[in-house]
């Protein structure tokens, strides 16, 4: 679409923080005025929207203004009913992919070093303690430590609920995830925990050009959740 602005700026409002285009409100799909909680989130914003298409007149496309697409699906999507989101995301606590080792021994052993102390972080802090196996056959979880983990997401804000809904898929891990939202752990260090069997194969097979692209835009997604999540928690700590 055409840039119709000139300026864009954050701005209070007796709900949080808005933004406006010369002077008007961001709108959501719905009509609903955008509103965020934390000043910073919404000055990130506003700075999407004056970089976005140059200036007026210019061109500008949804991948110009993620915090706004992210910041949007949490206030009209997940905010009015997080029940199926929490639902959803509690259910990887069931095939974890931390959870799951190769039968190749080095492989193995790589997966051993680098994952574990994440579910042993998982289980001392959140008593969630999560069964490991070789292989791809399923193992079944305590049902106590898939609730424990439930309860941590269901306690989760909307806009780190919205953070989770990119994080959790991206990783194929829920324990990754809340280590990311809980500041146990880099968002690009989670991203390389959840490549390792990828990266050991490619030291024998490299990387095709189709993998690489996935996985750069994976990446690129779960940078912008991770901002959205700093941007937002700090002004809550």
């Amino acid at each position: 679409m055409k840039r119709f602005w000139d300026t864009a700026a954050a701005a209070p409002d007796a709900g949080g923080f808005r933004v406006l285009l010369d002077g008007k409100p961001v709108r959501l799909p719905s009509g609903t005025p955008l509103v965020v909680q934390a000043p910073r989130l919404a000055e990130a914003i506003a700075a999407e929207w004056a970089a976005a298409g140059g200036a007026k007149g210019g061109e500008m496309t949804p991948a110009d203004i993620p915090l706004t697409r992210l910041a949007g699906t949490a206030q009209e999507r997940i905010a009015p009913d997080p029940g199926g989101m929490v639902e959803g995301l509690a259910k990887y606590a069931e095939s974890d992919l931390l959870c799951y080792r190769a039968e190749d021994r080095r492989l193995a052993a790589i997966q051993a070093a680098e994952w574990q102390p994440l579910l042993d972080w998982a289980a001392r802090r959140h008593d969630a303690p999560l069964r490991v196996t070789t292989g791809l056959m399923p193992v079944p979880q305590e049902p106590g430590a898939v609730d424990a983990l439930r309860r941590v997401v269901a306690a989760c804000s909307p806009i780190e609920l919205t953070a989770l809904g990119v994080l959790v898929p991206g990783f194929g891990s829920l324990v990754l995830a809340l280590a990311v939202v809980q500041r146990e752990l880099e968002a690009a260090e989670a991203h390389r925990l959840s490549i390792l069997d990828e990266t050991f194969q490619e030291e024998f097979w490299g990387l095709e050009d189709e993998a690489a692209a996935r996985r750069h835009r994976i990446a690129t997604e779960i940078a912008q959740a991770e901002r959205l999540l700093h941007l937002a928690q700090d002004a809550a700590a």
